[in-house]
């Protein structure tokens, strides 16, 4: 029997370990959650400073410096629509010290360019959503019509003489109204410039008549009368502008409303995706950050990381449809 003991003290002994050992697999990643953020994070922003995204990144990344005790530091790295940054952050350790506010240029790029130099799928986790992005169908007011469908109206009465501009060749700009063009059945003349200023003096200047550009891009504009708000791009109006009907009244179905977000490295360790989350929920959460961002026509958005990932696949899918029907292509 003291053989039999033995044997039996030794698996009850292997035993313990084992479930030690098994114990020790999960300590890692707990602690790395309660541990993180233990440094300075460094947030690229792909886009130089002054738009959306850096607006957004800036009035977010700071509350959550408030929030977390470490700094979240910008480091702006534009170019090649958000290419030079997205590339940077891919290529940083999967660690959460380096992660990416992108918009939904970042799955346009992949329908846009031949080749990129990472994967938009692949390579990148989604943290969440930071804001939304909400279209303005304007016009100037030299424009014969009052409403999206006198708008409509005239554009089938005149194909191929409504001239639109747009922020460049498969910009949100360009895209949003090519898909609500191609919904709508109309056939317009597209003038892409260098950037949406350019675009947007263009119309005010009277070089064009029409464009449907983020509510930002046009606000003074508009609020000075200099252009003519017809729709928004949402599928209900927006508070900013409540007597301004949803595009969708007029052209059903149609929505075509973009994102700024938050990425990390593929391979970033889920405890921290989801502490940087949950960081990123009470930022996005306070009344002053949510006020900042609305002021600026931005609506604060939350997601959770499997939201977040299916909207960039369903909007990956999107936009490979609306590249096609605008025929848009960068070399």
């Amino acid at each position: 029997m003291k053989p039999y003991r033995r044997i039996a003290g030794i698996s009850g002994i292997a035993s313990i370990a084992v479930a030690v050992s098994c114990a020790a697999l999960f300590l890692p990643s707990a602690a790395l959650a309660q541990a993180y953020p233990s440094k300075p994070v460094r947030v690229v922003i792909v886009f130089p400073p002054g738009g959306s995204n850096d607006v957004v990144g800036r009035i977010v990344f700071q509350k959550m410096s408030d929030i977390t005790g470490q700094q979240f530091v910008i480091d702006n790295r534009g170019g090649a629509s958000g290419q030079i940054g997205s590339e940077i952050v891919k290529n940083s350790p999967a660690d959460g010290y380096t992660i990416m506010v992108q918009s939904t240029t970042h799955v346009a790029n992949a329908h846009l360019y031949k080749k990129l130099p990472y994967d938009v799928l692949k390579d990148f986790i989604g943290v969440t959503t930071l804001a939304r992005q909400v279209g303005m169908l304007v016009v100037h007011p030299s424009l014969p019509v009052k409403t999206g469908r006198d708008f409509i109206a005239l554009a089938k009465k005149r194909p191929g003489e409504v001239v639109y501009g747009s922020a460049g060749n498969g910009s949100y700009v360009h895209l949003s109204m090519a898909l609500m063009a191609s919904m709508a059945g109309l056939k317009m003349i597209h003038v892409p410039y260098k950037g949406g200023g350019p675009a947007a003096t263009a119309l005010v200047g009277g070089e064009t008549q029409a464009q449907l550009a983020t509510i930002g891009s046009l606000f003074t504009h508009v609020k000075s009368g200099r252009l003519r708000p017809l729709g928004v791009s949402a599928d209900k109006r927006v508070t900013q502008f409540p007597d301004v009907p949803a595009i969708a009244e007029f052209v059903p179905g149609y929505e075509f409303t973009a994102w700024v977000g938050c990425l990390a490295p593929a391979g970033t360790p889920k405890p921290v995706i989801d502490a940087l989350n949950a960081a990123l929920a009470k930022a996005l959460a306070d009344p002053d950050v949510a006020a900042k961002l609305t002021a600026q026509t931005l609506d604060p958005l939350h997601m959770t990381p499997d939201q977040f990932a299916a909207r960039i696949k369903s909007d990956y899918d999107k936009y490979e449809n609306v590249v096609k029907i605008s025929g848009a292509r960068v070399d």
